[in-house]
């Protein structure tokens, strides 16, 4: 008894090792190797360049702070996307394009292949062809200049553009303008020509007279530039704003009459600026790219939740940030890393939910199509809130296609 069952255990072994041994044969046919596990992935490495100090500070506040809570949202709290950690580095340019360019440099240098941010228009336009020769991904930030739209493939825009606020602002003084004398009043910089320009385009397109009055960046007295309009009498002055002195230029136009004797648009700016706009903001049309009460979506929730653990409500420039995070993380997923040549075709017609509403980069020129919105400041002083009026459709506010060089 005891003989068979040992003969019938080397049976049993003889069988499993014959088995085993076909098993290795057909593999080895197939020339299918066997499975291993896959080594850890690669960190992605994100530089992030805005204002933290300079005259757009609180602007490049709020878009870091949006993207903060925008890398959080799109990558379910991992920090990761596509298995690769995301590791951001922030550079200050101190609202100097100079400065901008060396914190790039110095980036790319050390092997980054995404860079996002560029709180102003003139940082923009610098870094835009920095990104092309050096063939790295490029997500401009708040600036809003028309000029980086179709610049190169390299570049995107997680915000809006100039065009789209001025055809905002047609859609509040209507597109029968003939005869109508129109002036811009803005800055002398790239964002205020780019103002003046759009103007041209839009409103000078529906028959307005367009001239415009520039101030320099630098100017503190506005008094002489409210004289000016007032000489000029226009049917309609289109304000184009940022930084600081924006309640020193309002108080101007109101001490001088000039908001009384003439039909005002302006963008609705950061929330600190609505208490010091005084008496002139009840006198205002205000066109808006984004105010949190506005949009009314999970997205736009989320970013609310993310800032309000920080103490904070999302401001004019929070969204910018939080949708360049979701560019960002979407490219590296799609590309599993930073090869930019796929992230590139990745973004193009990409077409998703973001705080403002759905949106859309087009891929004829990297125009961040997406909806407009058209306010009013209400309340008693000290508890001034914009109230939407409207919401104008991204296909109503579409800048015409710029193609690539």
């Amino acid at each position: 008894m005891l003989q068979q069952e040992r003969t019938l255990r080397l049976r049993e072994v003889v069988a499993a090792l014959t088995a085993s041994a076909l098993l290795v044969e057909l593999v080895a046919l197939s020339g299918i190797a066997p499975a291993q596990a896959a080594g850890p992935k690669g960190p992605v490495n994100v530089g992030l360049i805005y204002s933290k100090t300079g005259a757009l500070a609180s602007y490049g506040a709020q878009y870091a702070d949006g993207f903060a809570v925008g890398l959080d949202y799109a990558t379910h709290g991992t920090g990761t996307a596509a298995g690769h950690k995301i590791v951001v580095t922030e550079r200050d340019d101190a609202t100097d394009a100079a400065k901008a360019v060396a914190a790039a440099k110095e980036l790319i240098g050390q092997g980054f292949k995404i860079i996002g941010g560029s709180t102003s228009s003139g940082a923009g336009t610098q870094l835009a062809p920095l990104a092309k020769e050096n063939n790295v991904l490029f997500v401009s930030g708040p600036a809003a200049t028309d000029a980086l739209t179709g610049i190169n493939r390299n570049t995107f825009r997680s915000g809006r553009q100039t065009y789209q606020d001025v055809l905002t602002a047609g859609t509040i003084v209507g597109t029968n303008l003939r005869g109508k004398k129109v002036v811009v009043f803005a800055q002398d910089s790239t964002f205020g020509q780019a103002n003046v320009n759009a103007v041209r385009a839009v409103l000078g397109g529906a028959g307005g007279e367009v001239s415009s009055v520039l101030a320099p960046p630098s100017a503190n007295d506005f008094a002489p530039f409210a004289q000016k309009i007032k000489d000029a009498r226009p049917d309609l002055l289109f304000v184009a704003w940022a930084g600081a002195t924006a309640p020193a230029m309002w108080k101007a136009l109101d001490d001088s009459g000039v908001l009384g004797a003439t039909k005002v648009v302006t963008g609705l700016d950061q929330r600190s600026t609505y208490e010091t706009l005084g008496s002139a903001g009840s006198k205002l049309s205000f066109l808006s790219h984004y105010f949190y009460q506005a949009p009314k979506n999970k997205v736009n929730d989320a970013l609310i939740a993310g800032l309000k653990k920080q103490n904070k409500v999302p401001d004019i420039f929070s969204a910018d940030g939080f949708v360049a995070a979701q560019m960002i993380v979407h490219a590296i997923e799609k590309a599993d890393g930073d090869d930019v040549a796929k992230m590139i075709p990745a973004l193009e017609g990409w077409t998703f939910e973001a705080p403002k509403g759905r949106q859309t980069v087009r891929a004829a020129d990297h125009a961040m199509l997406q909806p407009m919105f058209v306010a009013k400041l209400e309340g008693k002083p000290g508890s001034l809130e914009p109230r939407l009026l409207r919401t104008v459709p991204p296909g109503a506010v579409a800048p015409p296609v710029k193609p690539f060089k």
